[in-house]
């Protein structure tokens, strides 16, 4: 049997998310967007080494920051450059649940031109969330025409 080049459970492009408090970000993933622990390696000084989680058909590996080498949290840095975007059946739900776990609302929930009811937040570990529920198949014209109007009515 040969090795495939992407393991089980993997997509091409996999986030690796730095975290001042992996384990206990692990934790509220849990809660919060009912992720799953597939695999964890702590270190002798009880840090995460690597972890791997899932949510939905996704993986996400995260493991506790390691400024010295470069791999700095958003703790660590001041701020994130970087969202993860989570589809989920009901958006509502998922992102109250979210936000009682101790999510921050950076933008409440709501319909968008683009055909996804969408909110944003930021887990207390400092990595934004953008939690969406596609609601309309649009063409690209049509979320053209609507991203028109939306833009003529605003200040």
């Amino acid at each position: 049997m040969s090795v495939k080049p992407i393991p089980d459970g993997f997509h091409t492009a996999t986030p690796y998310l730095a975290v001042r408090g992996a384990e206990e970000a692990i934790e509220f993933y849990k809660l919060a967007f009912g992720a799953i622990e597939r695999f964890r390696l702590d270190t002798p000084d009880g840090k995460v080494g690597h972890a791997e989680i899932e949510i939905g058909d996704s993986r996400i590996m995260l493991a506790d920051e390691c400024p010295e080498s470069g791999f700095k949290s958003p703790s660590e840095l001041g701020g994130t450059s970087f969202g993860l975007n989570l589809y989920v059946e009901d958006v509502d739900e998922r992102f109250q649940r979210a936000v009682d776990a101790g999510a921050t609302v950076l933008r409440p929930v709501k319909d968008m031109f683009y055909g996804d009811r969408i909110g944003s937040l930021r887990d207390p570990y400092g990595h934004i969330w953008f939690v969406s529920t596609h609601r309309e198949d649009l063409s690209e014209d049509e979320i053209f025409e609507r991203a028109k109007k939306m833009f003529e009515q605003q200040p």
